[in-house]
């Protein structure tokens, strides 16, 4: 049976519609998809931060991977009252972030060096600035591929916890309602079970973004039937668009097959009913030749009656001793 995809709900806060990835798919596919952020990131408290005794003033370059990270970074610092030199080098996972820097920086007086589209790229800046301190502030359970990367070239760095994640209320969201759901984290999974201790995936199609994220689907009993990126769909997007599309396809296949099946039944039928009707034709009840029980009964009483009228009856012989005394 090919599964019907009307509604989607997405863990993700509503993207500008104007940029949005998914106004394609709503269109070419007449969906109707919601954004929900199932999770939200919160600074860790002062007290927590001090446990892991680190000096941030200690640091010449900061490593930031997203906007999260930046403005906890920032927030925890005041907080902190650890002020940040004017000398120190911040390394941006993405153009993005770099921009978003100017909050609370000021480029002319700050370094700022940014990747071009991942982490990888930025590696090729890092290792021409090996002599730094490097501090990379990183929330709590965060993924191990960034620390693993710069293990490998033999940067000194010191990761800091500065923020977490929270479960969000999924209170006003029917889950019931929707065909779809996709994550982006293993965050968002943690949030639905958190919320829904005893959901069943069922019929739902579940979308999944990152190995972390697969892999804790798959803790949770959960089978991803989408996944991304790959080299097909290097995008969340691109990846729902070929499964619709697979989808529908399999549909208008299964629909060709079912009438092509209809039609042969039909054909079979007419075919039978013409060939009953040819026999029929062909060999004719005989009923009128061939003599019913009563019939034959009747005609045997018959040829009784005139054999026995043909037939003369012989007159009784008188008995000699009669015909003696007449005699005398």
């Amino acid at each position: 049976m090919v599964p019907k995809i009307k509604r989607i709900l997405i863990s993700q806060p509503k993207p500008d519609p104007e940029k949005s990835p998914y106004a394609d798919l709503i269109k070419k596919y007449n969906l109707k998809i919601d954004f929900f952020k199932f999770f939200k990131i919160v600074g860790i408290p002062c007290r927590e931060f001090r446990q892991q005794r680190v000096n941030i003033g200690d640091f010449t370059a900061i490593i930031l991977t997203s906007r999260n990270a930046v403005d906890h970074f920032f927030k925890i610092s005041e907080e902190m009252r650890q002020p940040i030199s004017d000398d120190v080098k911040y390394f941006c996972a993405s153009e993005a972030i770099s921009l978003y820097l100017q909050k609370y920086v000021t480029y002319r007086k700050r370094k700022v060096f940014a990747g071009r589209t991942n982490f990888n790229d930025l590696m090729e800046i890092i290792r021409k600035h090996k002599d730094e301190n490097f501090l990379l502030p990183c929330i709590e359970n965060h993924k191990i591929d960034i620390p693993k990367l710069l293990d490998k070239e033999d940067i000194s760095y010191n990761k800091a916890v500065i923020s977490r994640t929270v479960s969000e209320s999924l209170s006003k969201i029917d889950l019931i309602r929707y065909d779809m759901y996709v994550f982006f984290s293993p965050s968002g999974i943690t949030s639905l079970f958190e919320n829904e201790p005893e959901f069943k995936q069922g019929d739902k199609i579940i979308a999944v973004f990152g190995k972390t994220t697969l892999e804790e689907a798959k803790n949770r009993g959960l089978k991803a039937q989408i996944v991304a990126p790959t080299k097909e769909a290097p995008s969340m997007a691109m990846a729902i668009d070929n499964y619709l599309d697979k989808l529908q396809k399999n549909k208008r296949k299964s629909a060709t097959l079912a009438k092509k099946s209809a039609n042969t039944e039909a054909s079979k039928e007419k075919l039978q009913k013409e060939t009953t009707g040819k026999t029929t034709a062909k060999k004719p009840t005989k009923t009128a030749e061939r003599p019913t029980k009563s019939t034959k009964t009747a005609r045997t009483t018959k040829d009784k009656k005139t054999v026995g009228a043909a037939t003369p009856k012989k007159s009784p012989k008188k008995s000699t001793s009669t015909t003696k005394a007449k005699k005398k």
